[in-house]
């Protein structure tokens, strides 16, 4: 059954955002994978990271807008089951979850190899194990710790490699650079699939995003100042390394930065290197295992997994998350060869950015009125349908050996799926809605909207008012028209009597007298009915929606009508009420949504939605 635990605390900061993205990215993608690709590819292998960098656009924009829209703990599996379903959710969460860990464990084995350079009698896995443990223990002590060691950490290593590449520039040799492309384009493609591991970190963010601070604003800012700096940086240090050093060193060497680096300050560059190395493939094990752990407690607050997996501790950390994660990572990196680790993640990555950009465009599709992102991606659907046709093809060219693997997760994937997650799935996905618009058929059960708008709140950190609480519990009168006004204040009169503990005649007569004394409409296709009732404490607001109008007067026909009935005790809340509703038929696309609204809970939680300030 879902499980809720203690909230999270938001105590990341853009800084703390920054940090997490780009040390997340700067990893054994730069220090350890050029070897590794220029066997395959050559000196052209600084075009696959272009290649990367550019082709990973659309997945960071689409995570951007999602990550505004919904900051919730989980990222991409959050992401992927509210608008594909449990399903796909279940498959999203754990191949979020399966690649993160995957490539963190890549940094982890970067680490062993680092601590080889250093004294090359050290067991390179036992090494990366034990990191392992160690970083679990900082991520179990609070997220704050754990943000403040990535800050150090990468500003340290930024600093590392921007001195690298002004330095090395000068020792340069352009016939290192020849043949570009030994082994055709063909490599290439399949060499920009495998450094997708490489900028996979940059979207952890995402996964984290329940954690930050006004994330409508800091996170976007976060992954795109991370996402340029970070491709500069590896466009420009892979060239250098290419640069400087021999072939044949560069193919034969675990650590092709530290060699190079060696070669332009000596010793001290070596070692300056090496140690940026260590504090890279600590910050991305770190922030690995920092969003990691959030997709199995998402899945766990859903029913998606055991309950065990969504409860945190005193310090707001989802205790046993974190030590699956960390225990995974360690098995991943005792037992998985180097080459074949690579290529699964960045399959895995792969796939989940076609499905980011796929739940993108459900989203918007859907139209669903709690959708409201802090950012939205340009060139729209355009981007979002390319990145999805391009991530297919790199998927393609990743090999037999990766897909096959992947295939065989999806079948165990929808094992469990079938045998525990089926039975408790309830909630419906926007695909649901979507297939509803389309169709013309209200298939959406409110429960995902509802979720979106406490969502929202949150996010906005907008504190529920007297008029937030009176909204959510009154009813809401859904009319075809068109009608006389004697017609609508009928139908108001039978909607009010019970709540007032009145006669409909007498309510009637009042909202009459009321109304011929001067008419309550305030603007065109807009009126606000009120009348004074007997006792105390009483006030009762009613939206009215006339689809066909209600005729008021001999101006046009009133669509909008906000019926207000308190006793004179209530007179001051009756100004506020005034106050608010003003606010809200002033915002933007107000009186259009007002009109596509599909039934009376859209037109309540579009009354929610609307931007207004609390009293």
């Amino acid at each position: 059954m879902p499980t809720r635990g203690r909230p999270l605390k938001r105590e990341l900061g853009p800084l703390g955002i920054f940090c997490i993205a780009a040390g997340a990215m700067i990893s054994s993608g730069l220090f350890v994978l050029p070897s590794v690709l220029y066997d395959q590819v050559g000196p052209g292998m600084v075009l696959a990271y272009l290649l990367a960098g550019l082709l990973m656009l659309p997945a960071v924009l689409a995570k951007a807008e999602l990550a505004t829209a919904m900051p919730k703990a989980g990222g991409t599996y959050f992401y992927i089951e509210r608008s594909l379903g449990a399903l796909a959710g279940t498959f999203g969460g754990l191949a979020n979850w399966l690649s993160l860990g995957l490539k963190s464990a890549f940094a982890l084995v970067g680490m062993g190899a680092v601590a080889q350079l250093l004294s090359p009698d050290l067991p390179l896995k036992l090494v990366a194990a034990g990191a392992c443990l160690a970083l679990t223990s900082v991520n179990l002590l609070g997220v704050k710790e754990a943000e403040r060691l990535q800050i150090w950490l990468v500003l340290g290593l930024l600093g590392v490699l921007v001195g690298y590449v002004v330095l090395g520039g000068r020792h340069v040799q352009e016939a290192n650079f020849l043949p570009f492309l030994p082994h055709g384009s063909g490599a290439l493609l399949a060499a920009t699939g495998m450094v997708f591991i490489s900028y996979g970190g940059l979207t952890k963010v995402a996964g984290v995003a329940e954690e930050a601070r006004n994330p409508g604003r800091n996170i976007p800012l976060g992954m795109f100042s991370a996402f340029l700096s970070v491709t500069v940086l590896y466009v420009l240090s892979v060239g250098i390394t290419v640069g400087v050093l021999p072939p044949e060193e560069l193919k034969s060497s675990l650590m092709p930065m530290a060699l190079g680096a060696k070669r332009v300050l000596g010793k001290v560059g070596e070692v300056a290197m090496a140690s940026a190395a260590l504090a890279a493939f600590v910050t991305t094990a770190n922030a690995g295992i920092l969003s990691a752990s959030r997709s199995p407690m998402a899945m766990s607050r859903d029913g998606l997994l055991p309950g065990l997996f969504g409860r945190t501790g005193r310090s707001g950390v989802p205790s046993w998350a974190v030590l699956t994660t960390g225990g995974f990572m360690a098995s991943a990196v005792l037992f998985l060869d180097l080459e074949d680790l690579v290529k699964v993640a960045s399959t895995m990555m792969l796939v989940l950015f076609a499905f980011v950009n796929l739940s993108l465009i459900i989203m918007r599709e859907s139209k669903l009125q709690s959708y409201r992102p802090k950012f939205r991606v340009p060139l729209y659907p355009y981007l979002p349908a390319f990145g999805i046709v391009s991530y297919g093809f790199l998927i393609a060219e990743m090999g037999a050996v990766s897909l096959e693997l992947t295939g065989a997760f999806f079948a165990s994937v929808l094992v469990w799926y079938v045998a525990y997650v089926r039975p408790n799935a309830r909630r419906r996905s926007a695909l649901v809605h979507l297939v509803g618009r389309i169709t013309d058929r209200n298939l959406g059960d409110g429960t995902l909207e509802e979720e979106l708008l406490e969502v929202l709140r949150e996010r906005d950190e907008v504190t529920e008012d007297r008029f937030d609480r009176l909204i959510r519990s009154c009813r809401v009168l859904d009319l075809d028209g068109p009608l006389s006004a004697e017609e609508c204040f009928r139908k108001v009169a039978k909607e009010l009597s019970e709540d007032l503990e009145m006669g409909e005649d007498e309510i009637f007569r009042r909202l009459m007298e009321r109304e011929k004394a001067s008419t309550t409409v305030v603007q065109p296709g807009l009126a606000i009915p009120h009348v004074v009732v007997e006792g105390e404490g009483k006030f009762v607001v009613l939206p009215v929606r006339c689809r066909g109008g209600a005729k008021f007067g001999e101006g046009p026909p009133v669509k909008v009508l906000f019926v207000l009935a308190g006793t004179r005790d209530e007179r001051t809340f009756h100004l506020q009420a005034l106050m608010a509703i003003a606010q809200i038929v002033q915002s933007e696309g107000f009186l259009r949504s007002w009109e596509e609204a599909r039934g009376p809970e859209e037109l309540k939680r579009l009354i929610l939605l609307a931007e207004r300030r609390r009293l």
